[in-house]
């Protein structure tokens, strides 16, 4: 058959500048934390790309995408190992039901979403557990937690517009589907407030780090943070523009509400920086940046330039104001997932309940839209609470998350991978915090 290969093109291009945003975070991450922690919180990305690029094409693809289980996740032994999904009876290549290429392309542009969205959640513990925890949480918490919701959202699932969705138990059918559809283009829920509240909870099981508010614990290389942030920045152009599915329309509006977005959340952060504390930092418009992108990500398709716009600006200024939480509420997030990604998610998913284009309140058409996003968001909330809590619990009472703290202390690239990105690290003079 005759395949659309522009359409192919940019979901191959897409599926790869996503993958692009791991390292990216690793990069962001790594300069946040202190120089002797940098490659194990590298190493945490690294670890998450090598154990779901394996189980999404095991188990991952069929849970998410399969025929539903009770609209909760699907069937995980249905295409266990991709079986029918590349090629049907015939040995004829399958299509893909977003548009006309293989779905094999799907498989390659979804695997790198479950990738990211677990790496994300490794700021909140960072400087502290064991790799060996992490690398047993992560195949854990992406099975019970992400593939379920990517299910329930993007799989015609419990938080999707079919008429045996939540949104549909709310507002009633129309023509076989939700009256009132929730939105989210490219991971409101299933990524950002999923991952944000995973990394709440993990924080709360695993503890503060030693030191935790009664030192300063400062990030020990701010150009690795901005790099991220600009690798991040261009890969999220695949998450958002990709999730059109197609090089159209949709996909240039995607594109071009991403980056207004981004430009208005870094000047809202900005803002709120120098009225706080007087100075406009390196790490607040990085920040900002991610903020930003977070925030478009479930509205990219649903808004308009000027809108968006105004999402990034309230974003950048509320995470802005939320990384502060922590110190108010005795949390320890290391690298404020809770801030950026779950107050970001939030604002994004709830934002196109008042800004939408059609359906939206400030738009005339009243609240329906806003109340249907105010559910599947607390819908996320409780699914990433509950599975992660299970998840964390279990392996604090079996292998356990902390490192010692002669490893926290020393340093725990030394301590857990045997090496250390700085040679004065290694030879035995630990950096100390504001010495770096």
């Amino acid at each position: 058959m005759e395949w659309d290969t522009g359409a192919a093109a940019w979901m191959l291009m897409s599926a790869s500048l996503v993958l692009l945003m791991t390292p990216g975070l690793a990069f962001f991450y790594g300069g946040m934390v202190r120089a002797k922690s940098v490659l194990n919180m590298m190493m945490m990305s690294f670890g998450a790309m090598g154990i779901i690029g394996v189980i999404y094409v095991l188990w991952g693809w069929s849970m998410s995408y399969g025929p539903t289980v009770g609209g909760f996740f699907a069937n995980p032994f249905d295409q266990f190992g991709l079986s029918g999904t590349l090629t049907d009876a015939d040995g004829n290549a399958v299509v893909s039901t977003l548009g006309n290429y293989p779905q094999v392309i799907d498989v390659a542009f979804q695997v790198t979403f479950a990738i990211i969205t677990t790496a994300l959640i490794s700021g909140a513990i960072a400087d502290r557990v064991k790799f060996s925890g992490w690398m047993t949480f992560v195949p854990l918490w992406v099975t019970l937690s992400y593939f379920p919701m990517a299910h329930m959202v993007w799989g015609g699932g419990f938080l999707s517009g079919s008429e045996d969705g939540l949104a549909a138990k709310v507002f009633g059918v129309v023509d076989g589907a939700a009256a009132v559809a929730p939105i989210d283009f490219a991971g409101g829920t299933v990524v950002h407030i999923n991952a944000g509240v995973a990394g709440l909870v993990l924080a709360l099981i695993v503890g503060k780090r030693k030191g935790f508010g009664k030192e300063p614990m400062r990030p020990h290389s701010l150009p690795f943070v901005m790099l991220g942030a600009a690798l991040l920045w261009f890969g999220w152009f695949g998450f958002n523009a990709g999730s059109a599915f197609g090089a159209n329309e949709d996909a240039g509006l995607a594109w071009v509400n991403t980056t207004s977005a981004t430009a208005a959340a870094i000047l809202g952060w900005l803002v709120v920086e120098k009225i706080r504390d007087g100075h406009a930092t390196s790490l607040g418009a990085a920040s900002g940046i991610v903020a930003g992108l977070v925030a478009i990500t479930p509205a990219a398709g649903a808004l308009s330039p000027v809108t968006s716009i105004i999402l990034g600006v309230v974003a950048g200024a509320l995470c802005a104001l939320a990384v502060g939480l922590k110190y108010r509420f005795g949390y320890d997030d290391s690298l404020d997932v809770v801030g950026v990604h779950l107050v970001g998610g939030l604002v994004g998913t709830v934002g196109i309940g008042f800004l939408a284009g059609e359906g939206g309140l400030f738009f005339g058409d009243g609240a329906k839209l806003l109340v249907v996003q105010v559910l599947i968001a607390l819908v996320a909330i409780i699914v990433s609470a509950v599975m992660t809590g299970i998840i964390g619990l279990a392996i604090k009472k079996t292998i356990g998350w902390r490192v010692s703290e002669e490893a926290e202390v020393g340093g725990i690239d030394l301590a857990e991978h045997g090496e250390a990105a700085y040679e004065t690290i290694g030879s035995g003079r630990v950096i100390t915090e504001g010495k770096a």
